[in-house]
C-alpha cells in the first residue's frame, strides 16, 4: 500500500512539473485564491468573497463527484490555493488525495463537515442497503454512515458560511469588514429560506415526503420535522433497488394517498418513472445542490435560488 501511494505521489510530481513548463495557470495575484469541490462550496465562497477572490470549482458542472479524476492542472492550482474548501465526506476521498498530493498546509483547508455537527446517514423503513446478516425482526432505522450533505439545512448554511467568512478575514484583515459584511447580508438571505421552509411545513397537514431515489437530505428533514421514505441513503452507489424496495414505495405513496414523489439531480428518474406510473403520483425534482447542470451553471442558479424551488416543490408535495 505505501509503494502504491508513492508511486501515486511521484505520478502527480512528473504531471505537475510537466504540466508547469508547458501550460502553467493563470491567478489573478491580485486577488484571493480559492478552490472548491462541489457546488455549495463554490457559492458560498463566492457569496462570502465578492470581488476580491477568484474562486474556482473543481468539479465541472453536471460531473458526479465518485467519477471526477483531477487533473495536472488542478494540482497546480491548489499549491496556488489561499482556501481549499470541501465537503470531507466519502465522495470526497479524491480531493483528500488530491490535498495530499498539492503539500497545502492544513491551515488553509476547510472542510464543511467540520463547521457542523455532522449525523450519521439513517436506514429508514423499506430503504434498501446492504446487511446480509440483519435479523429482519430487528429495528431498521439503524444508522449507515456519516452524511456528508450537511449544506441541505439552511441553518447548517449558515454556519458553514460563517466560517468561510471567518478564515476568509483572518487571511486577508485589510478586508475583513467587507467579508463580515457579505456574510451578514447572506445570512438573512438564509433566515429568509428558512423561515419559508418553516412556514410550508407548518401550514401543511403532511409532514410526509417520498424520495423515489436516493436521500441526501437527511440535516434539511431533520431541522423541519419531516418523516422520509426513499430508495436508497444520501452516499449511496447503488442505482437499481430490489423488488421489495419498489414495493414500499409504491405501497406507501398508495396508502397515504401522497400526491407527489421525488427525484434528485442528474437522476436517471427510472426508479421515480417507476413508482409515479403505478401509483398516478406525479414527480417532482428536489435539489440537493450537490452539483448542478451546465444550464443551470450558465443561467446563474444559485444555492438560494435552487432552495427557493425546492420550497415551491415541497408545498406541492405536502398539500
Amino acid at each position: 500500500m505505501m509503494k502504491r501511494t508513492l508511486a501515486v505521489l511521484s505520478l502527480f510530481c512528473l504531471l505537475f512539473s510537466f504540466c508547469s513548463c508547458s501550460s502553467p495557470a493563470v491567478f489573478d495575484s491580485s486577488k484571493l485564491q480559492i478552490v472548491t469541490t462541489n457546488f455549495p462550496a463554490y457559492d458560498f465562497a463566492r457569496q462570502m468573497a465578492g470581488d476580491r477572490a477568484e474562486v474556482t470549482m473543481l468539479l465541472a458542472p453536471g460531473e458526479e463527484s465518485h467519477s471526477f479524476e483531477p487533473t495536472p492542472q488542478d494540482v497546480i492550482r491548489l499549491t496556488k490555493a489561499d482556501l481549499f474548501i470541501l465537503g470531507g465526506g466519502e465522495s470526497d476521498q479524491w480531493a483528500l488525495k488530491l490535498l495530499e498530493s498539492a503539500e497545502l498546509d492544513e491551515s488553509k483547508t476547510l472542510m464543511m463537515m467540520d463547521c457542523v455537527e455532522a449525523v450519521p446517514e439513517e436506514i429508514t423503513e423499506g430503504m434498501q442497503h446492504h446487511d446480509e446478516h440483519e435479523d429482519e425482526n430487528q429495528d431498521h432505522s439503524r444508522f449507515y454512515e456519516y452524511d456528508e450533505h450537511v449544506w441541505t439545512s439552511p441553518a447548517n448554511a449558515a454556519a458553514i458560511c460563517t466560517a468561510i467568512a471567518e478564515r476568509l478575514s483572518a487571511t486577508d484583515k485589510d478586508n475583513a469588514h467587507e467579508y463580515m459584511k457579505h456574510l451578514d447580508s447572506y445570512l438573512n438571505e438564509l433566515s429568509a429560506l428558512d423561515i419559508l421552509f418553516t412556514d410550508i411545513v407548518s401550514n401543511s397537514a403532511r409532514k410526509t415526503i417520498i424520495f423515489a431515489d436516493r436521500f441526501p437530505f437527511r440535516y434539511f428533514a431533520d431541522q423541519y420535522g419531516l418523516t422520509y421514505y426513499a430508495a436508497f441513503p444520501g452516499c449511496s452507489s447503488e442505482a437499481e433497488p430490489d423488488a421489495a424496495t419498489m414495493k414500499f414505495l409504491i405501497d406507501k405513496v398508495t396508502e397515504e394517498s401522497i400526491p407527489s414523489v421525488f427525484y434528485t439531480e442528474l437522476s436517471n428518474r427510472k426508479i421515480a418513472d417507476a413508482v409515479c406510473e403505478a401509483t398516478g403520483a406525479k414527480q417532482l425534482l428536489f435539489h440537493s445542490c450537490h452539483t448542478v447542470t451546465k444550464d443551470e451553471f450558465e443561467r446563474g442558479e444559485t444555492y438560494v435560488s435552487l432552495m427557493k424551488q425546492n420550497a415551491a416543490a415541497l408545498k406541492e408535495a405536502l398539500s
